[in-house]
Order: structure tokens, then sequence, then C-alpha cells
């Protein structure tokens, strides 16, 4: 049985503690993701979605619970060394990008490499085979706003695999793209995880592409309310 690289134990999330305008967004959640797995999150806006992303990807800390990290303990590990575990584990694509606007797309990928500490070589090699298989190498000296937004998402996933992490962890990477593009970006996704391994927890509020996933969790009101198995199986197919 694949090991679980994801295990969240009771998450609480609560804003303004011990204030008049205390909020608490997630009532106890727990949710394991096994390593390989596909997984969807579907719910409403408002539902707790970006703030569980938050949690998985270690860019905010629960209140309460436990969160374990491909068998990290996370409320041990310190400020500092968190930028770096989301370096080297986590691959984050945005709805809206999150692209340097003033960087070519090449630059853009170098970027999380730059951080670790790669060589200039070793990262622009790299980085124009990660532009390739998502089909942008001949777009590599273009910057965000020479390029659609397709093509900007398509640069944003290559960029999350620059230090080849075990997740890539997506936030409604189609919601700011029509349902052509959208459907080339979430045919990478079925990519990378068929072809390239990669453990893949795909946020959205299209509960049609949800199906696509191994598994499907509804977070509602800051509780999983349900968890069913997807009912679309797509074949991986290359960018390029």
């Amino acid at each position: 049985m694949a090991k679980k690289i994801i295990e969240m134990s009771n998450i609480v999330k609560r804003y303004f503690v011990d204030t008049p305008n205390e909020l608490e967004v997630l009532h106890g959640v727990s949710l394991e993701v096994y390593e390989g797995e596909f997984l969807a999150i579907v719910g409403q806006s408002g539902s707790g979605k970006s703030t569980i992303m938050n949690m998985i990807g270690a860019l905010d800390r629960p209140t309460e619970g436990r969160y374990m990290l491909d068998g990290l303990d996370m409320s041990k590990v310190k400020d500092k060394e968190l930028s770096h575990i989301r370096n080297q584990k986590i691959g984050f694509v945005f709805q809206s990008f999150n692209l340097i606007g003033r960087s070519s797309a090449l630059a853009n990928v170098e970027l999380p490499m730059l951080y670790a500490g790669i060589g200039r070589g070793e990262r622009r090699a790299r980085a124009e085979k990660l532009l390739a298989s998502v089909g942008m190498l001949p777009w590599k000296d273009h910057k965000p706003n020479e390029m659609s937004g397709g093509q900007n998402q398509r640069v944003a996933i290559a960029r999350a695999m620059a230090n080849d992490p075990a997740i890539i962890l997506a936030d409604e990477p189609t919601g700011a793209l029509d349902s052509k593009t959208g459907r080339l970006v979430v045919d990478i996704f079925h990519y990378l995880h068929q072809i390239g391994g990669k453990t893949i927890v795909f946020i959205t509020h299209n509960d049609e592409l949800a199906e696509e996933a191994d598994r499907i969790v509804t977070l509602s009101d800051g509780r999983i309310i349900g968890e069913r198995k997807g009912s679309v199986r797509r074949e991986a197919v290359s960018a390029t």
C-alpha cells in the first residue's frame, strides 16, 4: 500500500485569536493523501479551500491539530526551515500564476532552483527542459505580459516542477482560463501524475474537472462533508 505523504489530524484554524473578531475557518479537518495519488478538494467560495491549501503547503500553521508532511511533524519545524521544505517538497500552482512580471519565462522557471543553490548552467538546462515538457520552450524569452493566460499557467507548472518536488499543490489552476485552455492545463497535471509519478492535490470549485481525480474530498463551511472516487479516467498526453 502506498505511504501517506500528507496526514492532517483534527486541524483547526482560527484567525484574530483572543480578540472580539476571532474567526474559526477550519473546524477539525482530518485528511490523508497517499504518495502518487491525484486528489481533488472541491467546495464553494468560503468553504475553506484556500485555508486548507495554506495548511498543506506549509504557508500557514494550524491553530490546533497535527500535520505530518512526508513523515515530518510540521509543528516541530522552525519558521526558518519552512521555506526550505516548501522549496524542496512542494510545487505550487496558483490561479493568478504568480509569475514575476519583469522576468522571462525561463528566468521564472529558474527562480526556485536559484533559491536552492543550483548553479547557473544546470538551472538553465533544467528550466529549458521543463519548458519543453509543457510546450513552452519557444516562448522562453517572453515575459508574462507577452503571453496568454494559458501560456502563463504552463510556465507556472514548469516552475512548480523546478526542484522535482514530490507534491504538486494546485489552487484553482484553471479558474482564470477559458474551457479549452483549462482542458490543456488539466491534461498536463494528468501527465505529471501518470508519467511523472507526482502526488497532485488539485483544489477547485469545478465538479466536472474534479471527477477526473482518483479521489474527491468535498469541503463545506470548514468541514469535510463527503469523499468519493472520481468517475472519469483521463489518459496522460504530452503537452509537446
